[in-house]
């Protein structure tokens, strides 16, 4: 059973985990650094469930894949997401 946090590591080389979900988004603790996924930027997660969220892994640079979702996020675009103006709408 979960409880609100997913945590991942995959060759102890990168560790994340899921801190919280609100109305408004998720954040994601990564390497001692959080990241906020705002539903406003990334509509696909709106209507995911919990578990859908909290079932993540994350590549060899650290980049987070949804699997079940067909989701994968940069982690540069969370940090410097000035560097990505363009999003996809449905």
């Amino acid at each position: 059973m979960n409880f609100g946090t997913n945590t991942l590591v995959q060759n102890n080389v990168a560790f994340a985990e899921i801190t919280h979900i609100s109305p408004f988004g998720f954040w994601i603790l990564s390497e001692e650094t959080e990241y906020f996924v705002d539903f406003a930027d990334y509509p696909e997660f709106k209507d995911a469930t919990i578990q859908q969220i909290l079932d993540f892994s994350t590549d060899f640079s650290g980049d987070f894949h949804w699997f079940a979702l067909d989701i994968d996020i940069e982690k540069d675009s969370l940090k410097n997401p000035e560097n990505y103006p363009l999003h996809y709408r449905a």
